[in-house]
């Protein structure tokens, strides 16, 4: 094997390791927040259940990353090399800043600003103009509806800011009309669309499930006091954690899978795109062992800066977390796992009211997941021109 080839397939396993430095805080946040493991013991579970995840679901997520951004004409070891180390960069600089960002689109951000770099932006697999005006078309009728019914909803609950309660009623209804067309094979949304539509869907639809588990927990568990409800979800709690570290780790492991694996196809060692075994294990253990080290300021953030959690909201937002998931792995889609825990606790907290969430944070949160992309494929794009420069000259 060449000696570049190794290089490609090491950085590749070091941005899963420090995609697990920062994704730390998705597995373990909220039972660190309700104190129902230790941190340590919460790593130790998420680890494992990351290497687990990836044997559970199929590599479908790897091929997106593989095949579905970048034209594999253009899918060079330079370019991929050069995607992986502007994505390795971001992600640790946010995890040293205690910034919870999609590592998944830091290595999107990488592969396409580096690929523009060396064959124009026709290297990049683009939606069709038709299937975007057809997604926005949509996405209006939903937001539209989902306005009308939060705000009503808002109305005769006698909330006073209803102008963000529509506002965030259309967000919702936007959200889940892009699932609903999805599933319903009604319009294909794949490729760098769904996974630049999912950056706004994954926390949403997050938020909506857990939020809902709430409010039926709430109603089913009345009257139940507090002390009984805490034990109950205490154990719970392990059980969701788990389930959220399943589809983690089958998320999130596969950006390495599916870069390791173009690497072997650009050098020749793989004739199809065909995920290897070994290339799944020592995957899911790179990113295992970036979690089991933790970004222990991610977690903070994520523990107690969004909102209060308490061992039943804890288990709601990592079940309403873990379901996003589940579904968008089956749809081989890569998404931000910090996006879809953190709509998960934003829905939990809102299950006691609009206030009960700190929306200055959100906000801080959120600017940081829209500039992940663009900041990622400038830098690419920038140190692709330079190697070239360099080793041209």
């Amino acid at each position: 094997m060449e000696p570049i080839l190794i290089v490609g397939i090491a950085l590749a396993l070091l941005f899963n390791f420090v995609n697990g430095l920062n994704d730390a805080a998705n597995s373990v946040a909220t039972v660190v927040a309700t104190r129902v493991l230790t941190p340590l013991q919460a790593v130790l579970l998420a680890a494992f259940f990351n290497m687990v995840g990836p044997l559970v679901f199929t590599t479908v997520v790897a091929t997106t990353i593989g095949k579905g951004i970048v034209g594999a004409e253009f899918m060079t070891t330079q370019v991929i090399l050069i995607g992986l180390v502007s994505a390795i960069l971001w992600v640790t600089v946010s995890s040293y800043s205690g910034i919870p960002i999609s590592a998944s689109h830091a290595l999107v951000g990488g592969l396409i600003g580096s690929a523009a770099a060396f064959a124009g932006l026709d290297a990049i697999l683009w939606p069709d103009a038709g299937t975007v005006a057809w997604l926005a078309f949509y996405a209006a009728i939903g937001a539209a509806l989902g306005g009308t019914v939060l705000g009503l909803f808002g109305y005769l609950k006698g909330e006073e800011d209803l102008f963000h309660i529509i506002g965030l009623g259309a967000l919702c209804g936007m959200a889940i009309s892009i699932p609903v067309i999805t599933v319903m094979k009604i319009l294909p949304v794949s490729g760098i669309l769904a996974i630049l539509v999912f950056i706004v869907v994954a926390p949403v639809i997050g938020l909506i499930a857990a939020f809902l588990i709430g409010m039926a927990v709430v109603r089913f568990f009345r009257n139940k006091n507090s002390r009984t409800m805490n034990s109950l979800f205490r154990k719970l709690q392990l059980l969701s954690a788990s389930f959220y570290s399943i589809g983690h780790g089958s998320n999130d492991a596969q950006n390495a899978m599916g870069v390791i694996t173009a690497i072997l196809v650009a050098g020749g060692l793989l004739s199809e795109f065909i995920v290897p075994l070994w290339v799944i294990i020592v995957s899911a253990s790179a990113i295992a062992l970036g979690t089991f080290f933790g970004g222990w300021r991610v977690v903070e953030t994520m523990a107690t800066k969004i909102t209060k959690l308490r061992p039943y909201q804890g288990f709601c937002a990592e079940t309403g977390g873990g379901l996003v998931l589940a579904f968008v792995t089956a749809s081989g889609v890569p998404v931000s796992t910090t996006h879809a825990i953190s709509g998960a606790i934003m829905g939990v907290g809102a299950s006691r009211g609009y206030s009960a969430v700190q929306w200055g944070v959100v906000r801080r949160i959120v600017a940081a997941w829209i500039l992940t992309i663009p900041l990622t494929s400038a830098f690419a794009f920038l140190s692709f021109l330079l190697f070239r420069m360099f080793s041209q000259g």
